[in-house]
């Protein structure tokens, strides 16, 4: 196999595996409710991460513009998901916060995900897995060429 041959294999595999990320995104974002998005279900995780948040550092994290933030917010506050908090250092400003509702989910959506890791790579012999992290570490590289 060429070098070009390999590459095209390689975009090839890349195209299928982005093609299920999409996939189980979409479909994790229905699991924890029919009318979220799976822009809303990024939102979630990023709140999940950062604990409450002010709506622009979320757009600035998710590099989109603070109107999409907002409307997404509101879907996500009438979902039950989400509340919007006074900022107590400046009563204009307002974060963006996990409900207990939206927690629950996003732990019983981690647990799943962890099961469908172990049910697509759990067979695979530990130094298969080792090479594979560090492949996708080496891709994921912000210096990576």
């Amino acid at each position: 196999m060429t070098t070009a041959e390999a590459l095209a294999e390689v975009e090839e595999q890349m195209n299928i595996l982005a093609g299920l990320i999409r996939r189980s995104i979409r479909d994790a974002a229905l699991s924890i409710d029919p009318a979220l998005q799976p822009f809303g279900l990024k939102l979630l995780r990023l709140l999940s991460r950062s604990g409450p948040t002010h709506a622009s550092t979320v757009a600035e994290a998710l590099t989109v513009d603070r109107s999409v933030v907002s409307r997404q917010a509101a879907q996500l506050q009438e979902l039950g998901l989400l509340e919007i908090q006074a900022d107590p250092s400046d009563g204009r400003a307002r974060f963006l916060a996990l409900t207990p509702a939206a927690e629950q989910k996003l732990a019983e959506l981690r647990a799943g995900k962890i099961a469908v890791v172990n049910r697509r790579l759990g067979t695979w012999p530990e130094a298969d897995l080792r090479q594979f992290a560090a492949l996708i570490a080496r891709l994921n590289a912000p210096d990576a060429k």
